[in-house]
């Protein structure tokens, strides 16, 4: 396995109320080298703990006590409000697109929606971990595929290259991760993602989440 390159000193809390799951996490999080602020069965738990523990990511079951539906996106939401500079990790068994919008929409940025399978492959969570850390977007492929589905009439303004690129951005990927995948060049990515932005009447203000706010206009048309 690679070494990590999260700053060990990143503290990072985990609320899950399953026993197995939240250790499992603490356990991933340990191998990692990150610091394990805390730990909870629930969210309120976590909340009211969390000036105390200054977390700099919290890692959140989407269905927590009491009511098993979406404590944690609104805890979430709570932590951002709170504290805007904490990043968000929201684990999931299913996808479950309302919650994935509600999510970003709380946030320009440092947020992520995975299911929870994906915690098998320590790489790819390590990977997750340090791109919300880090002020970035990451969305389990399922989801974006969910979130772009729901409406598709703001498809229609883009070719099926573009939609391609605009699902690896809704990803998280970098433009260089992009080209990869699709097997071209930097520079035709670069082409589509400012194609992207111009159909979607997304004008550059200065700010660095555009990429974000792509997916939001889907969403939001």
């Amino acid at each position: 396995m690679a070494d990590s390159s999260l700053d060990p000193s990143l503290r990072v809390v985990v609320a899950d109320d399953s026993v197995l799951l939240r250790e499992g996490l603490v356990r991933l999080l340990d191998e990692i080298g990150v610091t394990v602020a805390g730990a909870y069965g629930d969210a309120e738990e976590l909340l009211a703990d969390l000036d105390a523990v200054s977390p700099d990511v919290a890692v959140l079951d989407v269905r927590m006590p009491p009511t098993h539906t979406d404590e944690g996106v609104r805890a979430a939401i709570e932590i951002r409000s709170r504290r805007p500079t904490t990043a968000i990790l929201l684990l999931s068994q299913y996808v479950e697109v309302a919650y994935a919008r509600d999510l970003l929409e709380a946030g320009s940025g440092g947020v992520g929606y995975l299911l929870k399978d994906r915690i098998a492959s320590l790489d790819e969570f390590r990977d997750a971990l340090e791109r919300v850390a880090g002020g970035g977007t990451v969305l389990d492929p399922q989801v974006v595929s969910q979130l772009l589905g729901r409406r598709s009439d703001p498809l229609a303004a883009l070719t099926p290259r573009e939609r391609e690129v605009l699902t690896l951005m809704a990803e998280g990927r970098t433009n260089a991760a992009i080209a990869a995948a699709l097997v071209i060049g930097t520079g035709a990515v670069e082409k589509n993602v400012t194609s992207i932005f111009q159909k979607l009447l997304l004008e550059d203000s200065g700010s660095d989440h555009r990429r974000v706010l792509a997916v939001l206009a889907f969403l939001q048309r």
